[in-house]
């Protein structure tokens, strides 16, 4: 990738630090990804307190869950509608000035909610229409966003750096929700909205100060015709690719609806309003950082700790719907982030592994359209369940489809892979897990 005459022919960097991947913080090691990881910590900040505040403010305006399932599926209902042409646009254009132009339109957007409810002329179609303009952004930043990863690390470190993207994700997950609450309760939601907007000049600094001539060798790819065909056929003919990649669209069409849950939760079960929705934030923050990092120390990331991560994940969230009291919900919180970010990196690291780096824009398209895409489905379909049958069933029903989905998914992987569920019980042995069919005929 170039801003400039040549740097897009200059061989990629051979520094130790990027050519022997190692220790949970070794991307760190790179002076690219440094800038990068720092402008985006302060960025995640302030789009974390932006979710929070823009959920609360959706709730006081019309006292309706559904309400806040339109909001976020209104900023997602440009990545299902429009999602693989963005990853079209970053597989051609060089990704770096791509989000330059990305980053400065979303700090806008956040400024002008800002503006709207600092004036106190805010209303709810307000809110709709500048969620819908973030998620037209969104289309084009987040596949070039995610394979600039590979350009800035190269292929040695992109596992840790992932994992890493992750951790620091999370880590402004659990500042933001906090610093969000104290803003609405003293000095009211626009500020918040405000630091959001501001907040977007670190990531635009960072990319400005990056060393173009250290950056990997980007696969540019000329304009044609067919391009998004094409990419939709590489993805469906390969096993490791679409599996992985309708696991997430399940789980996060359906299973984490948590802005609708937890702002219900809080409200109308535990009665504890905006402090309680942002404690509950701050521990799935804590869970999510928790497994972001674990999976950063892995050297591999195997399919079957998809599934079976997305399993757990499923079975967490029915348990923790029915939870009786504040504080086994509040517990339970914990480890569902964690699980669910180890659904999101596992998936996540494998399919940006197995992708050409030439597909990687329109493979990774696909992947954020069907995770991120799928919430103007699910959201509205959880907020309404919710709101006719209560919290507590929506969170099951998200669950549920979470479970299945997962147990779906390990059933055609172990088919394909021509794998068989072997059940020992002796002691020392593990007692259930995968083997080839040839070793179960054998023991039989």
């Amino acid at each position: 990738m170039s801003t400039g005459s040549g740097a897009d022919s200059a061989p990629a960097p051979t520094s130790t630090h990027e050519s022997k991947p190692g220790g949970t913080f070794s991307s760190l090691k790179i002076r690219n990804y440094r800038l990068f990881a720092t402008g985006a910590v302060i960025s995640n900040t302030g789009t974390w307190m932006s979710r929070i505040t823009q959920d609360w403010l959706v709730l006081s305006l019309t006292g309706s869950a559904t309400a806040v399932g339109i909001t976020t599926a209104l900023q997602f209902l440009p990545m299902l509608l429009f999602g693989l042409y963005g990853g079209v646009i970053a597989d051609r254009l060089p990704k770096r000035k791509l989000l330059l132009v990305s980053q400065a339109a979303l700090g806008l957007c956040g400024i002008a909610l800002a503006v709207l409810t600092l004036s106190g002329v805010v209303q709810v179609w307000h809110v709709y229409l500048i969620a819908f303009l973030l998620g037209m952004v969104t289309v084009v930043d987040n596949p070039a966003r995610q394979s600039f990863v590979s350009e800035m690390v190269g292929p040695a470190q992109l596992r840790n750096a992932v994992s890493l993207n992750s951790a620091n994700f999370q880590s402004a997950r659990l500042i933001g929700p906090a610093v969000a609450g104290v803003l609405i309760t003293t000095v009211g939601s626009g500020w918040a909205f405000m630091f959001n907007g501001l907040s977007f000049a670190a990531p635009l600094v960072g990319l400005m100060l990056m060393r173009t001539s250290e950056l990997h060798k980007a696969t540019v790819v000329p304009r044609a015709k067919g391009q998004l065909r094409e990419g939709l056929r590489y993805v469906s003919g390969r096993p490791e690719l679409i599996w992985p990649i309708v696991l997430v669209g399940f789980v996060g069409t359906f299973g984490f609806n948590f802005p609708i849950w937890l702002t219900a939760f809080a409200d109308e079960i535990f009665h504890g309003g905006a402090g309680m929705y942002s404690f509950f934030n701050i521990l799935m923050a804590a869970g999510s950082l928790a497994g972001a990092l674990l999976a950063a120390r892995r050297r591999s990331s195997r399919l079957r700790m998809l599934v079976a991560a997305g399993t757990a994940f499923g079975l967490l969230e029915i348990v923790a719907a029915l939870s009786p009291s504040v504080w086994l919900f509040a517990i339970l919180l914990v480890p569902i982030g964690m699980i669910g970010l180890t659904t999101n990196i596992s998936a996540n690291t494998s399919v940006q592994m197995a992708a050409d780096p030439a597909m990687r824009g329109r493979v990774m398209s696909l992947y954020m359209m069907v995770f991120a895409g799928g919430t103007p489905v699910g959201a509205p379909v959880i907020g309404w369940v919710s709101d006719a049958y209560g919290v507590r069933t929506g969170m099951v029903v998200g669950g549920a489809f979470s479970l299945v989905a997962a147990l779906g998914v390990g059933f055609m992987l172990a088919r394909v892979g021509g794998l068989r569920l072997k059940v020992d019980l002796r002691p020392g042995r593990p007692h259930v897990r995968f083997v080839p069919r040839e070793e179960l005929a054998t023991a039989a």
